[in-house]
């Protein structure tokens, strides 16, 4: 059995996110913190809260995940950028001891997101100890290349979800994030649910 108390920190606007989110948590065993936010969320918000920086109020608490290690970040990528109401509780790890991963599904259409890994150092004083930025671009036919409104529309099927959370728990026991002994499945009460709180 698994000696680190390990948990998920989770935000997901279209549901993709939320989606491999859960498969992850429920094939760990391990609890998952959802994010929310009491504001509704339009592409304006996002545009302004990626221009200048802006950390938004989210629910619950950000010490909600104090005293754990690792700590699995779930969520999407926006302009390049950590999705804006994942940056309180990023921030929330500069100068503790936790290590942490991100993972994320986005739409891709653009390419590759160079600016990931400083812009999570930035926020926590390090590097995450696993960086997974996979493209619902990928998931469509190469040809023509998909655009924006393609990525943008698409939601993950089942099939998706299975395969990429294959992908994403290799990636996770590469990095040494997760033990690869075949006992990571652990039972929480709160691993398939979800925890949160409404703002």
């Amino acid at each position: 059995m698994m000696t680190m108390k390990m948990v998920m920190v989770s935000y997901s606007m279209t549901g993709n996110n939320d989606a491999l989110a859960a498969n992850i948590a429920a094939e760990l065993g391990i609890e998952r913190v959802r994010i929310t936010e009491p504001k509704v969320r339009t592409s304006a918000r996002i545009a302004l809260d990626m221009l200048f920086n802006r950390t938004p109020k989210v629910c619950p608490a950000v010490k909600t995940a104090d005293g754990y290690d690792p700590i699995l970040f779930v969520g999407p990528v926006w302009m390049g950028h950590v999705a804006a109401p994942l940056r309180a509780n990023l921030k929330h790890l500069r100068g503790g001891p936790s290590r942490y991963a991100f993972i994320s599904i986005s739409g891709g259409a653009d390419g590759p997101n160079p600016s990931l890994v400083r812009d999570l150092t930035k926020m926590t004083g390090r590097a995450p100890a696993a960086l997974i930025d996979l493209h619902i671009a990928d998931l469509l036919p190469s040809d023509p290349k998909p655009t924006r409104q393609d990525t943008q529309g698409y939601h993950l099927r089942n099939q998706d979800v299975k395969g990429l959370t294959n992908i994403i728990l290799k990636r996770l026991r590469e990095a040494k994030v997760v033990e690869d002994n075949g006992s990571e499945r652990i039972h929480s009460p709160d691993a398939d649910n979800g925890r949160g709180s409404f703002c």
